[in-house]
């Protein structure tokens, strides 16, 4: 594909740092760079927007965009990688709003996350959410483990995304990768037919209704591994979550699945380095181990969060443990660190080497 109209203006972007531009028709582009948003000197036009949606749309998701007012889709662009966007009216004119996906999938190390995360992708069955708010890094922390099972495992990788992200080739796995409107029609359509494609691993770049969860579970009970993204913000609501897509009456069974088909959850935020440049994310992994287990079967999902404080043991971490670490590794501030916690009061006791014991009780330092 030759370059676009908007080549120089997502160069600039990138040399910043950037990793998401917003276009609006007759204003100035914004591009967001280390979590900040500031102005590039450049006044985009209907024309301009008109032309730039000629080259980067296609005719079928042009219709999708004249029937609903919205499309997802992802495009080259020469010389520079590729992006994720979403293409929008506002105040009856073009917007746009654009994520850079680096072309090279982050290591592990690169992105700073626990060994723990590679473990999990590295479970034979089950369902794994990989969780956090819009912009949380869950597609980079998702592609990470993908990669890691192409590098190290013989596996059939098959992705339903909306729309494809990260692309990657074959080295030890198999990989296909399905664009939700250009490979197959909706995601009911192809995770009707997945199970029919002798895969490993499935991999669901969101989790969006209760049907689509359901053929997860599925998935998940006949052996296959399922990869899935959620918008929680922290791994207990994340059961609370799939819980609420389904009517009251049927909770108990969806609970008694989960108990046993679950294998993690990791759910993430996204916080400046104390260099100010850059992002690293802190994470939240609840395993489910036996005590997790029985926990969600019973009901007993209030108690998550202590299970997760009570089981380092098994590789799980909090929030604060999490941040904790990054503090005393310089990576964030104590300021930052301290604005991304849930439990602030705990994260400053912790600080100055002051932790409570999983009954709230006795003050036990480490």
């Amino acid at each position: 594909m030759p370059q676009t109209i908007l080549h120089d203006v997502l160069a600039a972007g990138i040399e910043d740092g950037a990793s998401d531009w917003h276009l609006r028709e007759g204003a100035t582009v914004s591009c967001r760079a280390d979590g900040s948003l500031s102005e590039i000197d450049f006044v985009t036009d209907r024309s301009f927007m008109e032309k730039l949606i000629e080259q980067i749309v296609s005719p079928r998701q042009l219709e999708t965009f004249k029937s609903i007012g919205d499309v997802d889709f992802a495009f080259e662009e020469t010389g520079l990688g590729r992006f994720r966007a979403n293409l929008h009216w506002q105040r009856g004119k073009y917007a746009m709003s654009l994520r850079f996906v680096k072309e090279k999938v982050a290591s592990l190390q690169e992105l700073s996350l626990p060994e723990v995360v590679l473990k999990i992708a590295e479970s034979s069955r089950g369902i794994v959410f990989v969780t956090g708010i819009t912009g949380a890094g869950k597609s980079t922390t998702m592609a990470c483990m993908i990669q890691h099972i192409n590098a190290t495992m013989s596996r059939h990788i098959i992705t339903i995304e909306d729309p494809i992200e990260y692309t990657f080739e074959d080295e030890h796995s198999v990989i296909e990768q399905r664009d939700v409107g250009l490979d197959v029609s909706s995601f009911e359509s192809a995770l009707k037919h997945v199970l029919r494609q002798d895969p490993d691993v499935i991999v669901l770049g969101e989790t969006r209704d209760r049907g689509t969860f359901e053929t997860a579970l599925v998935a998940a009970e006949t052996g296959h591994l399922v990869l899935c993204t959620l918008h929680t913000t922290n791994a207990p609501q994340s059961i609370l979550r799939v819980l609420d897509m389904f009517p009251e009456s049927e909770r108990d069974s969806v609970r008694k699945s989960l108990a046993i088909n679950l294998r993690a959850v990791i759910c993430q935020r996204l916080l400046r380095r104390a260099t100010g440049r850059g992002l690293v994310p802190c994470v939240e992994i609840l395993i489910n181990t036996p005590v997790v287990a029985k926990l969600i079967a019973d009901n007993r999902l209030d108690k998550l969060f202590t299970a997760i404080e009570a089981g380092k043991g098994d590789r799980m971490i909090t929030f604060n443990r999490s941040l904790l670490s990054l503090v005393n590794e310089g990576v964030i501030t104590e300021d930052e660190a301290l604005l991304a916690s849930s439990n602030p009061e705990q994260l400053r006791m912790n600080l100055q080497g002051i932790f409570l014991d999983t009954d709230g009780g006795t003050i036990v330092g480490q």
